[in-house]
């Protein structure tokens, strides 16, 4: 197979144009001022847990299907996801009418399987390899219908970047901004946003040290394989960072904070015990890091790219436990 083409900058004008193709799908979600004592920062959380499918992953799945067009779904459509993205698909195709089928590695948590499924979607799981091989490969030799990558089509990322259009409307004052890091699709896309208007704002990426591709992408200044331990937190610590987008991620992005397992589990507590947000791994990193200081002082939001985090982790959480992986 030929190698995957670098992806090119996303223009500002496709996200404005993103944002008015998914009103009718992606809620507009709220910025929320968070007081936690003795923080380094004035703390914010972006909610994208208050999705329709409780993950921004819905805004980059509309707008890359109604980039597809009707004729083209007729064929079905389907993704390679972990949970957020094949219930952002699952979501839309049913709101279409069209075929979802989604392929899932085996690891996937049981309350995203039944999610997706709730949702109308076949689901296909496979061994983690033949999961990433696709992704990778950007699809599956079992598959004809539209393929829509979730982290590395542009339009996906278009889509995601709506969310930073919205940061920016409601953090004026804004200085720094954590993403999660997964496929960074979700990164880019704030990234390119915000920064098309706000050079001066940091975008860090957030990732778990239990496979953090993108920071040890950094520091050999290329895209890596990292060793990869699972756990809990399945919306990032892929075991490679995707070479096409590399150049995009490295030029917009201003660092990769890595975060701890016990502290993601922190993070998890502190967005419940002062916000009443319910925020899954991937999005406690984010509140972990801004807490840290590494992001600065001043108006700080951290993105909660998702709330379904599984009941028997969060309970183990709340115990005060790290949930096994």
């Amino acid at each position: 197979m030929d190698p995957i083409a670098p992806l090119d900058p996303i223009p500002l004008s496709a996200i404005e144009a993103a944002r008015e193709r998914i009103r009718d799908a992606a809620v507009r979600t709220p910025c929320l001022r968070v007081e936690v004592p003795d923080a380094p920062c004035r703390l914010w959380l972006k909610l994208e847990n208050l999705q329709p499918i409780g993950a921004f992953k819905i805004r980059g799945a509309a707008n890359a299907m109604a980039m597809a067009g009707a004729e083209a779904l007729e064929r079905g459509v389907y993704t390679t996801s972990t949970g957020n993205m094949a219930q952002g698909v699952a979501w839309n195709a049913r709101r279409l009418g069209v075929r979802c089928d989604v392929v899932v590695p085996d690891t996937a948590p049981p309350v995203k399987r039944r999610a997706i499924e709730a949702l109308g979607a076949h689901l296909h799981p496979v061994p983690f390899e033949e999961w990433w091989q696709a992704l990778e490969q950007h699809g599956h030799p079992d598959f004809d219908g539209v393929y829509v990558h979730p982290a590395t089509d542009p339009h996906v990322i278009a889509g995601n970047g709506t969310a930073g259009l919205e940061i920016l409307d409601d953090v004026p004052d804004v200085r720094a901004v954590i993403v999660p890091y997964g496929g960074g699709g979700l990164s880019t896309g704030v990234a390119s946003a915000i920064k098309a208007s706000r050079a001066d704002v940091r975008v860090y990426a957030c990732e778990v040290d239990t496979a953090a591709p993108f920071a040890a992408s950094l520091e050999a200044g290329r895209p890596v394989r990292v060793d990869r331990t699972p756990s809990f937190v399945d919306g990032m610590g892929g075991q490679a960072l995707l070479p096409e987008v590399w150049g995009l991620a490295s030029t917009l992005l201003d660092g990769s904070l890595v975060m701890t397992l016990e502290e993601i589990c922190e993070g998890i507590r502190i967005a419940l015990r002062h916000a009443r947000v319910l925020a899954e791994g991937a999005g406690g990193a984010a509140v972990a890091a801004a807490l840290t200081g590494a992001a600065g002082d001043g108006d700080v939001v951290a993105v909660i790219s998702g709330g379904n985090l599984d009941p028997t982790d969060l309970s183990a959480i709340l115990r005060g436990e790290v949930p096994a992986g």
